[in-house]
């Protein structure tokens, strides 16, 4: 990973605070990957001392995350999961933006430094609020998926690399097949031959 200036030390007390569902999508867009919890919470801990690290995740009900929240767990983070909320149109909603927000605020007092570890604009308030209360703020995520707000208004922005990542061989097909999709269309239309005009456009009076 790598990061902006910093300022860091061991006697920095830091709570680390994780959009699961943010970094999962991220992750498999961006780099046909699974991130890696737990070399992630070792190089944003980075020798301080860490007080919490709390990973918020959102659960499909009909997906079975048993084995990913226990590894979570194994890995040093307290676990806050919620099932995805599905509407009568079809539609589903299902974010811990509200409980994450509630949740760092509560503990600014005991902690020097917060890691928001989400590419979410809408965080760019907390961000502002843990400021005020004189917490130094850092922010983690793929450059390429992080809101620009969300990076310039926190103290420290690291950008998630290859390094805390492994391929998912699912995501690498999913990824190939929508490459090869995307080319048929453009080859379609490359080859497509408008039809000639309608003769009544020819048509002399």
């Amino acid at each position: 990973m790598s990061s902006y200036p910093t300022y860091r030390n061991s006697h920095q007390r830091v709570g680390i605070f994780v959009d699961v569902q943010n970094m999962f999508y991220s992750a498999r867009s961006l780099h046909q990957s699974k991130v890696d919890y737990s070399k992630l919470l070792q190089e944003l801990v980075a020798g301080r001392k860490l007080v919490r690290a709390i990973a918020y995740v959102v659960q499909k009900p009909d997906v079975d995350q048993t084995a990913f929240l226990e590894a979570l767990r194994r890995a040093g983070y307290e676990v806050r999961r919620k099932e995805l909320a599905l509407r009568d149109d079809g539609s589903a909603r299902g974010d811990w933006d509200v409980g994450m927000t509630v949740e760092a605020i509560n503990l600014a007092a005991r902690l020097d430094a917060v890691v928001l570890v989400t590419g979410d604009g809408d965080f760019v308030p907390l961000v502002e609020a843990l400021r005020a209360r004189g917490v130094y703020v850092e922010v983690a995520s793929f450059q390429q998926s992080t809101s620009s707000e969300l990076i310039r208004s926190c103290d420290q922005f690291t950008a998630i690399g290859s390094d805390v990542l492994f391929k998912d061989e699912k995501f690498v097909r999913e990824y190939r097949q929508r490459e090869f999709e995307d080319a048929e269309r453009d080859e379609l239309r490359r080859s497509h031959v408008p039809p000639p005009p309608s003769n009544e456009y020819l048509r002399e009076d």
